[in-house]
């Protein structure tokens, strides 16, 4: 099977394991830690990324991606790490956009230091900005589209293409899109890296990561990876794969609930600002339209400055505030608090991320209901 197969198909097919006599319409799951060695074609150890069940989801990754190749990590930031420490050694230099997921860029300004590595953040997203900062010890660049949390776009098919004139990997955080929205290997760029935690697993119960490349790629983040070991439990890779075959359903869901909420939102007399590409008066709604099949469950927005969005968020009865996103249940949170809390205030105030921004993962509740909820609580703190 391959990935011309429609987005549901590849979800609930591709990768299933099948080798059990009972041919069970679940996967067989493999708990073992031990393998034979002597006369076998795979030397299989959980570490080295090459169990029955690790081999089979990331058949199953690499098909939903359009790439050739995958591996399944621990986490999100087991595989934002470990990929560009692949392509990165003292001496070399890393480009970011400015909007990153607050993970991402402490992982550049904490550690990266330590490791003679240089890193430069874009003054914005577009491609201009990002060409502004490549040097001649330039190897990577870094992008995230749409971005954590102000929903900001990035010209995929251009950067592809200056990564390519400079010789230099491109990468890209596709949480916030998911495979169902959009397929950056489809404009060029080379590695493409998940929080499985967040669209993949669905269910707010599963911790992983994924990094989906060519084979060539993929070998050497290997290398990297094996060292670093960062691989997943079996139980966990088990549970994943269950999830993502109802991916393409949940998430089209989610879209059609985002585009209701923000414009709901957007029309509010006490909303000041709605971050959603599926408005068309966001600033990139026409590159979005461009590059992505929809516009995602994420959205982020302001009240008035005479709100308390703390307060508000506590009034919230259906709608849970929570540290993370893309779940089956709508979730909220204050990007300040939570994921950016890592970036000092001068830093989330560079990047526009203002202390009562809320960042919004839509579920996939009936709308009404979720509208009904942001009009109480709305009201209760006014």
């Amino acid at each position: 099977m391959n990935n011309s197969k429609g987005i549901n198909t590849i979800c609930t097919h591709v990768g299933e394991l099948e080798d059990n006599e009972f041919k069970g319409a679940v996967s067989p799951l493999y708990m073992s830690t031990s393998y034979a060695f002597e006369d076998v074609e795979t030397k299989r150890y959980p570490r080295y990324f090459n169990t029955p069940n690790q081999v089979a989801l990331a058949k199953k990754m690499a098909a939903l991606e359009h790439g050739e190749a995958s591996l399944i990590f621990g986490s999100g930031m087991a595989a934002v790490s470990t990929s560009l420490m692949a392509f990165l050694k003292a001496g070399d230099h890393v480009v970011f956009q400015d909007s990153l997921y607050g993970g991402t860029s402490n992982l550049a300004t904490e550690e990266f230091d330590k490791f003679g590595i240089e890193y430069s953040f874009a003054k914005d997203a577009k491609a201009d900005s990002l060409k502004a900062e490549i040097k001649e010890n330039t190897k990577v660049i870094y992008i995230e589209t749409p971005s954590n949390p102000l929903l900001r776009i990035t010209d995929m098919k251009t950067v592809a293409e200056l990564a390519k004139i400079h010789d230099l990997v491109s990468m890209i955080d596709n949480t916030f899109a998911s495979p169902v929205n959009q397929n950056p290997i489809d404009f060029g760029i080379d590695v493409v890296i998940h929080s499985a935690t967040k669209y993949m697993g669905g269910h707010s119960d599963i911790l992983a990561g994924t990094v989906i490349s060519s084979e060539e790629n993929i070998d050497r983040i290997f290398q990297m990876a094996k060292n670093f070991g960062g691989s997943l439990s079996d139980y966990t890779v088990w549970l994943l794969e269950r999830s993502i075959k109802t991916m393409g359903i949940r998430v089209k869901a989610q879209n059609e609930n985002a585009q209701k909420l923000a414009e709901f939102l957007n029309d509010h007399k006490d909303v000041s600002n709605v971050y959603y590409p599926g408005l068309k008066d966001h600033p990139d709604h026409d590159l979005a339209k461009s590059q992505m099949k929809g516009f995602g469950g994420m959205l982020s927005f302001e009240l008035n400055e005479t709100f308390d969005a703390s307060k508000f968020m506590k009034a919230l009865k259906l709608i849970k505030p929570s540290m993370s996103l893309a779940g089956v249940e709508s979730t909220i949170l204050l990007p300040s608090k939570t994921s950016h809390g890592l970036l000092s205030e001068e830093g989330r105030l560079k990047q526009g991320i203002k202390n009562n921004l809320l960042r919004f993962s839509v579920g996939i509740e009936e709308a009404e209901d979720l509208i009904e909820d942001l009009t109480q609580a709305i009201k209760s703190v006014k």
